[in-house]
């Protein structure tokens, strides 16, 4: 129907810019943050653009969404401001016909959220905790920062080097500072450098002096070298131990049915849901009132979406909690959501009129006087 298909071209257009827009809004803001980061030490300054890449992925389903929403609220309102919906209703047809073009425009991108969602999540989570995991266990040599005073994998040694030479392991100026075994060492040196004897990686320092004092005891040997080889840690190839519900697949979570499990299969399963649900609710808001414009459509959207998003994350630690059963908030929350938006639908396909109950009339009838 030549009706349906361009409304199906206009929600594309509309869709793709609303897209962009909000893609391009969550990489600046995962950037900014992701940067913080890396400054804090969390992760490598240098797999900052796959760590920004990954947790824009992991957004897209919410991202998606929104912009799904957005398309069919923006469409439909312009629709209803400019008559084209006179049209559609002067033809004997009424609003809630409008569901078959909506999904069928809506269900490819619905299914890119189930696939995100169900299956991408959890793989660009796990590179994430991968990442941050091997840049904690990387190796004391790795971890030395030029100007920076950095403490080893295991947290018995402290680091500083001035300067160093770039590409050649060497440095000036060396310090490190030691608390092993009830002795506690201050070395320091003008000049560095890191040496492979045998299996085993040392940095070997040339002209300094070392300070070592046993806890409890008053002595303090001192001692000057002109060469003195300290040995470091290697990198720690051990697979990572801690695995966040985020990063678990849905198999796995489903075959462990404990309630961390299922409130991430209920964030997963949300994500989908809503993404229906907004279908239906964009529907039933779309309108066009001239006292107010095109803005309060758009301020509902936003406004419906936060409540709902914020439904979501309020739902996951409930059922952690053991607050709510996954049942029952599956079906309160989103099919709640959608008897609503039907039952809204429902009213403005048939213009039914809710008026309140009228008071009975109750005014004291007009008194008459004899002559």
């Amino acid at each position: 129907m030549l009706f349906h298909s361009s409304i199906r071209k206009e929600l594309a257009r509309s869709f793709g810019a609303t897209l962009v827009v909000l893609v391009t809004v969550v990489m600046t803001m995962t950037l900014i943050r992701t940067l913080g980061e890396a400054g804090r030490g969390t992760f490598n300054p240098a797999d900052v653009m796959l760590i920004m890449g990954y947790t824009v992925l992991s957004d897209m389903p919410t991202i998606l969404s929104l912009s799904l929403f957005i398309a069919v609220v923006s469409v439909l309102t312009r629709m209803f401001k400019d008559s084209e919906m006179v049209i559609w209703f002067g033809s004997g047809r009424g609003l809630a016909s409008l569901i078959k073009p909506l999904f069928r425009f809506s269900w490819p991108i619905l299914l890119v959220i189930v696939a995100l969602a169900f299956f991408i999540l959890p793989w660009a989570f796990g590179r994430i905790e991968d990442m941050r995991d091997r840049y904690e266990k990387r190796s004391d040599i790795a971890r030395i920062q030029p100007g920076q005073f950095q403490e080893s994998a295991s947290g018995d040694r402290v680091f500083f080097v001035e300067k160093d030479a770039s590409g050649k392991q060497a440095g000036s100026n060396v310090f490190i500072a030691t608390n092993e075994q009830g002795k506690e060492t201050v070395t320091s040196a003008r000049s560095g450098k890191v040496e492979v004897i045998g299996a085993d990686k040392f940095l070997v320092l040339e002209n300094g002096q070392r300070l070592e004092k046993t806890v409890g005891k008053p002595d303090l040997t001192v001692s000057v070298f002109n060469s003195y080889g300290v040995r470091v840690g290697a990198d720690d190839q051990s697979t990572r131990t801690y695995v966040p519900t985020s990063s678990m697949t849905t198999l796995d979570l489903i075959k462990a049915p404990i309630p961390r499990h299922l409130a991430e299969i209920a964030w997963r399963a949300g994500l989908t849901l809503a993404a229906i649900n907004f279908i239906v609710i964009g529907l039933a808001a779309a309108g066009a009132n001239p006292r107010v414009g095109r803005s309060a459509n758009m301020g509902f959207a936003f406004m419906a979406f936060v409540v709902y998003f914020n439904l979501l994350v309020l739902g996951k630690s409930w059922i952690e909690n053991g607050q709510v059963h996954f049942a029952v908030y599956l079906l309160a929350v989103h099919g709640g959501a959608l008897m609503l938006g039907l039952l809204w639908l429902a009213k403005r396909h048939n213009n039914w009129i809710v008026r309140p109950p009228r008071k009975p009339d109750t005014a004291t009838p007009a008194r008459t006087t004899s002559p």
